[in-house]
């Protein structure tokens, strides 16, 4: 598999990450059926993703840039709809993700 296409996978990977871990929110523990199923059904999605990205890139790469970019997602998420802005200490958390992130990417590479 190309690396492009792993890249595509990993965008949907992620992508369907933050609308599962979303709609785990609001399912309210699994008591709403609608987003509960949909919250199983991307996460399926998710993992799928995920799997074919690493076949085509290298597993620390991937899912560092999945776990990161998913995290600061959902944050995003809960900022803009649900009214939950973090602290300073989550501020900075965050940022420190996105900043590890981008040296994965750019520094971290294997030979």
């Amino acid at each position: 598999m190309k690396p492009l296409l792993g890249y595509l996978f990993l965008a949907l990977g992620i992508s369907f990450g933050i609308a599962s871990n979303s709609l785990a929110k609001i399912s309210e523990g699994f008591t709403k059926l609608t987003p509960s199923v949909l919250c199983i059904l991307f996460m399926c999605i998710t993992m799928f993703s995920i799997a074919k990205a690493m076949h085509a890139l290298p597993v620390g790469f991937a899912y560092a840039t999945y776990s990161g970019l998913t995290v600061t997602g959902v944050v995003l998420f809960a900022v803009l709809k649900l009214n939950q802005v973090p602290n300073i200490y989550g501020i900075v958390g965050i940022i420190l993700i996105i900043v590890g992130v981008i040296m994965v990417n750019y520094l971290g590479r294997l030979n």
